[in-house]
């Protein structure tokens, strides 16, 4: 198990489909989202936030996101509609969304650009 929060979102599955339930499964109140399409291998993100905590669901597709909060690293790969990856304010955090991705991003706090911080952690040296 990593050291980043995955959630497995409650999924209910038959031969009419699937569907994936967020309902009271997150750990805030979601007062934003958004969702990232049409990037094509290119990366995003590159920042962390002082106060707003995320929640990223690749709706389609897949996602590498690296996360990254001081102290351990990881990448975290998002290719199923029913998992979740809580992203702290503190986790610094870039995402790869390949080809025909789609990436719902749910957020705890309106757009503020004073809440970004896109200083990364110094690199933790080793000697």
């Amino acid at each position: 198990m990593g050291h980043f929060k995955t959630l497995d979102l409650p999924t209910f599955a038959d031969g009419r489909g699937s569907l994936t339930v967020l309902e009271n499964a997150l750990p805030f109140q979601i007062v934003r989202s958004y969702w990232i399409y049409h990037v094509d291998g290119k990366m995003r993100g590159g920042h962390r936030h002082q106060k707003t905590m995320q929640a990223l669901v690749a709706l389609n597709g897949q996602v590498d996101v690296y996360m990254f909060d001081g102290v351990r690293e990881e990448t975290i790969i998002l290719n199923q509609p029913s998992q979740c990856l809580l992203v702290e304010p503190k986790d610094w955090h870039t995402m790869t969304i390949h080809a025909a991705s789609v990436l719902l991003v749910m957020a705890s706090r309106h757009f503020d650009k004073n809440d970004y911080l896109v200083t990364p952690y110094e690199p933790i040296r080793y000697d």
